[in-house]
């Protein structure tokens, strides 16, 4: 599976530095050095490798989604959402969780655009996330050698996760308006005190609860709208 995902990745890459080779040649021969973007551009996408994920940890589950906006010099806004959860049914501990999250932030492109249809580009970018969570009530037993087995119930709670993300990655243009791409990501949980007293198996846009840093990736397929 991971091997077949940097695979993928390897290929992504490939074709992005292939296609820009070429724009390189048309760049020279006009002689520009500086390319203005052909119109602007609203990018809607879905990331493909939460349900492969989910084939491989059945206790956990997500959907997510995400829209970016081109602006000047090569930023792109970034908005990211989505909902997901886990289902935790081991022998001594049960609960389940559930929440919804969105992230906003911002992408720059670190290559420089050598035509004007030119959309691919290698990026890194920031982000911050919030994720509205709802555990539920947990029953818990433990096995002593003097004391027995003890059983009990942990009520259920509400959450809010607050992080920080580091992000990079890669688009490129397949077909016209069709993207793949990645991106990988280093998150930075804000209020971890809030999660002390068991913490979600599962945070959907964060990852594991009881870690205050986590790092994870996407892959999304995306399609484009652009005007003039």
């Amino acid at each position: 599976m991971c091997r077949s995902i940097f695979s993928f990745a390897a290929i992504l890459v490939f074709l992005s530095f292939g296609a820009r080779a070429q724009g390189e040649d048309t760049s020279r021969i006009n002689g520009t050095t500086t390319v203005k973007p052909d119109g602007r551009q609203l990018r809607f996408g879905i990331d493909i490798s939460r349900p492969l994920m989910q084939a491989i940890f059945k206790d956990r589950y997500a959907y997510e989604v995400m829209a970016d906006y081109s602006l000047p010099k090569d930023i792109y806004s970034v908005l990211e959402g989505g909902f997901g959860g886990s289902d935790i049914d081991y022998p001594d501990l049960r609960y389940k969780s559930s929440n919804f999250f969105l992230k906003a932030g911002i992408d720059k492109s670190m290559l420089q655009r050598l035509y004007p249809e030119d959309w691919d580009f290698l990026f890194v970018g920031v982000r911050y996330g919030v994720a509205f969570i709802n555990r539920g009530a947990a029953s818990f037993s433990t096995d002593d050698l003097v004391w027995g087995t003890t059983a009990g119930t942990i009520p259920a709670k509400s959450l809010t996760a607050h992080w920080a993300e580091l992000t990079g990655g890669l688009r490129v243009e397949l077909f016209p308006r069709m993207f793949a791409g990645y991106t990988v990501r280093a998150r930075f949980l804000i209020n971890a005190k809030q999660f002390r007293e068991l913490p979600p198996a599962y945070i959907a846009g964060y990852g594991k609860g009881e870690k205050n840093t986590v790092f994870d990736f996407n892959f999304y397929l995306q399609y484009a709208l652009r005007w003039k």
